[in-house]
């Protein structure tokens, strides 16, 4: 009852909070679009808050996360992550789906922050696009960031990599930096219950550009499921 209780708190103040947040960055979209990364980051520390105060989860980070134009690949198990990133990471360009930048209002938002939309059928000129806009985002010192596996998988599932991480990797040539993270133990998909706990974002070995691509895929996919058997599935 108690944990019922915690995630509707929860709910309650993070999405009526949300709302506030889009209306503040839709103002500033018309008036201060420069300050749209501010707003955005606002959100994120209002929502880790939220958790760690509402749902008693807290965060820890093993191992050092390195500044600059990296491209950050990372698993995914719940909403968490890609909401925490911007906590996590100095205003990171997030590749998102494409149809999410048609959302009315919310697109234009997403595309003065620098998210960057991928396609998940692209042809050479949607990656050449891909590509010019991972360029300009990392010329800015800013990283890019990739969830290869396409959708939230529940906690200690591995699934393949998807030909995005590939894609990415051969164009951008970037060093890649892996990372765990075991958030669907506390916030699994699509369940209304989240249980307190501590999420853990595991920095792997960078691994260099250049590489083979299975080479590549068998190093990252190895570092982004490391937490899997060291933090079991809750019951």
């Amino acid at each position: 009852m108690f944990t019922a209780l915690r995630s509707l708190a929860f709910m309650l103040a993070f999405y009526v909070g949300s709302a506030l947040y889009v209306l503040a960055a839709m103002a500033s979209n018309l008036v201060a679009p420069q300050s749209i990364p501010a707003v955005a980051t606002g959100w994120s520390r209002f929502h880790r808050a939220c958790a760690r105060w509402l749902l008693g989860q807290k965060v820890r980070v093993e191992g050092v996360l390195p500044k600059g134009p990296y491209l950050y690949i990372l698993k995914h198990e719940s909403m968490f992550e890609t909401i925490d990133l911007l906590c996590l990471l100095d205003r990171p360009a997030i590749a998102a789906k494409r149809e999410l930048f048609d959302i009315p209002f919310w697109g234009g938002i997403a595309r003065r922050y620098g998210l960057i939309p991928i396609e998940r059928e692209a042809g050479a000129s949607a990656l050449r696009a891909l590509r010019t806009a991972a360029k300009a985002t990392t010329a800015q010192g800013r990283a890019v960031c990739l969830f290869p596996e396409g959708t939230r998988v529940p906690h200690g599932e591995s699934p393949p990599l998807r030909a995005g991480f590939a894609g990415l990797y051969a164009l951008l040539k970037l060093p890649v930096v892996p990372i765990a993270i075991d958030s669907g133990r506390v916030s699994p998909r699509g369940k209304f219950m989240k249980r307190s706990g501590t999420i853990t974002y595991k920095v792997g070995e960078i691994v260099p550009p250049g590489l083979d691509r299975n080479e590549a895929e068998a190093r990252v996919h190895a570092a982004i499921n490391a937490l899997n058997l060291a933090y079991p599935r809750s019951p």
